[in-house]
C-alpha cells in the first residue's frame, strides 16, 4: 500500500503540520439518474471519498479558485488511484456540501458547424477556446464557461451564470459573453456562430490542497451523448477515472504523488475532443489516439510478435566470403574451470 511516509523524498519541502487525521465520514452513497434516459446511476467508490477532511465551497474558492492555471490530465485505473489515497489525504481536503462528497455534472458543449474548436485543438493552435454550458446538478447552478488557452500555456476560465432552465440553450447574451472573452484576451474577433455539439455527464470528486493554490478532480462514470444524428451514448468503464490536476506550474503535490506511482500526464486528453470522436462527429483524430485507447473509445491494436532482425545484404556477403574452418584449426582441448574462466563467471 502506498503511503506518504514511505515516499517522503517526494515531499521534503512540504509542511508536515498539514497532515490531518482520517475523516469519520463513512456513509456509502449511490446516485439516482440525472433526469435523462441516457444518464446512468454511478456508484462512487467509498475509498475515494472517505479518507479526507472536508472543506466547504466558500473555503475552497478562497484557497484555490483556479480560474487561471496549468492543467495535467491522467487516465488512471481504480486500483492505481486507490494506492494514492493515503498520500492525497495527508495533503488535500475534499469538497463537501450538505453531506455529499461527489457531485453530478451535466455539460453541453458548443461548437460551430465546422467543428472549429475541435480542429483548433487537434492542430495544436495556440489561440483556441472551448465553450460549454455546465449544470451543477446538486447545487442547482448553471454557467456558460469559456476556456481559453493563453499563449504562455495557461488555461483561463471565464464564467457567466445562467438560469438552470436555460441549460443547453445558447442565446444572444451567451454569444456576446463568449465574443467578449475572446476579444479581451486575443485582441481579435471570435467570428463563429455556436450551436449545441454534444452532451456529457459524470460524477466528480474535488480535492483542494491544504496549503492552497492547487486542486485535483476525479471524474467517474463518464457518459457522452450525441446530438443531431450522432451515435446515441458512449460510456467509459466505471473502473477508469479521469484525474485532472490544476496548479500554477503543472507540477503540484498531486502530480508528484501520481508520478511516484508511475503515472504520467496523458497528452491531448480533452473531454470534448474525446467525446466528439467517440460519437463520430469527426473522423480525424490521430492526435487523440492515446487517450481514446486508454478510455476504451477505440480498440487497442493487438501486439504483433517480434520478428528476428533481418540480416543485411552487406553482412551476408562478408559472412559468405569467410573460409570454412579446417579440422586442424578446431581446438580439441576439453573445457575446464580455470582461474580465468572462474573470474569471468
Amino acid at each position: 500500500m502506498f503511503t506518504a511516509t514511505s515516499h517522503r523524498p517526494f515531499f521534503q519541502n512540504m509542511d508536515s503540520s498539514l497532515a490531518a487525521p482520517q475523516s469519520p465520514w463513512s456513509v456509502k452513497k449511490t446516485h439516482p439518474q440525472h433526469g435523462s434516459p441516457a444518464a446512468t446511476a454511478t456508484s462512487v467508490p467509498h475509498w475515494l471519498v472517505a479518507p479526507f477532511q472536508s472543506i466547504g465551497l466558500e473555503q475552497l474558492n478562497a484557497k484555490a479558485d483556479m480560474l487561471e492555471r496549468r492543467d495535467n490530465k491522467y487516465v488512471v485505473s481504480a486500483s492505481v488511484l486507490e494506492r494514492a489515497m493515503d498520500a492525497l489525504a495527508e495533503y488535500f481536503d475534499i469538497l463537501e456540501i450538505d453531506g455529499k462528497r461527489d457531485f453530478a455534472y451535466d455539460t453541453c458543449y458548443f461548437d460551430d458547424a465546422d467543428h472549429s474548436a475541435y480542429f483548433d485543438h487537434h492542430q495544436g493552435r495556440r489561440i483556441r477556446c472551448k465553450v460549454r454550458m455546465r449544470k451543477y446538478v446538486d447545487a442547482g447552478l448553471c454557467f456558460v464557461e469559456v476556456k481559453l488557452k493563453h499563449v504562455r500555456g495557461m488555461t483561463i476560465k471565464e464564467r457567466l451564470q445562467r438560469p438552470v432552465e436555460m441549460h443547453g440553450t445558447f442565446d444572444d447574451e451567451a454569444q456576446r459573453f463568449v465574443e467578449s472573452c475572446f476579444r479581451n484576451l486575443y485582441q481579435r474577433e471570435f467570428g463563429r456562430t455556436l450551436q449545441p455539439a454534444l452532451r456529457m455527464r459524470y460524477q466528480r470528486v474535488t480535492l483542494v490542497a491544504k496549503q492552497g493554490g492547487e486542486r485535483m478532480t476525479v471524474d467517474i462514470g463518464m457518459a457522452f451523448e450525441g446530438l443531431e444524428g450522432s451515435k446515441g451514448v458512449r460510456t467509459v468503464d466505471a473502473g477508469t477515472f479521469l484525474v485532472e490536476t490544476k496548479s500554477g506550474n503543472a507540477n503540484g503535490i498531486a502530480d508528484k504523488i501520481l508520478r511516484s506511482l508511475h503515472q504520467h500526464p496523458t497528452n491531448s486528453c480533452s473531454k470534448y475532443c474525446i467525446a466528439a470522436v467517440a460519437l463520430d462527429r469527426v473522423h480525424k483524430f490521430n492526435k487523440f489516439l492515446v487517450p481514446l485507447r486508454k478510455l476504451g473509445m477505440v480498440p487497442v491494436p493487438e501486439a504483433q510478435p517480434l520478428l528476428a532482425q533481418p540480416l543485411r545484404l552487406k553482412e551476408l556477403k562478408v559472412a559468405m566470403a569467410q573460409p570454412a574452418p579446417s579440422a586442424s584449426s578446431v581446438s580439441r582441448t576439453p573445457w575446464t574451470m580455470g582461474p580465468t574462466t572462474a573470474a569471468v563467471g
